[in-house]
């Protein structure tokens, strides 16, 4: 009976990290013309990000990372209404991916895990 007790902490332990890593930070917003979203994340070094999303009309999308006073950016695209991929950080930095809406409203929606 003894093991029982750790029988069950192990598979509520195990379905926590699965839950985790099946739980996509998702995302909806609405842009306004000129306006930005960000959804930003510590990644360590060799750290992988999937990531997909979609826009109603085209917007400016990166993902960059800040070492002051610079501004990188390993993904850049413009005018784009959608997209997606697997991101892996070069190096350990707090990465932000970020859409920008052009002369249009644009409906965003999508996923980073």
């Amino acid at each position: 009976m003894d093991r029982l007790p750790r029988l069950a902490a192990a598979l509520a332990c195990c379905a926590a990290l699965c839950a985790h890593a099946a739980d996509p930070k998702a995302f909806k917003v609405d842009l306004e013309p000129g306006a930005q979203h960000e959804e930003c994340m510590h990644l360590d070094k060799g750290e992988k990000r999937n990531y997909s999303w979609k826009s109603a009309a085209p917007v400016d999308f990166n993902i960059h990372y800040h070492q002051d006073p610079k501004v990188f950016y390993p993904v850049k695209r413009e005018a784009m209404r959608g997209d997606g991929g697997t991101f892996e950080a070069k190096s350990a930095e707090d990465y932000c991916w970020m859409w920008t809406a052009r002369d249009k409203k644009a409906k965003l929606e999508g996923r980073i895990q």
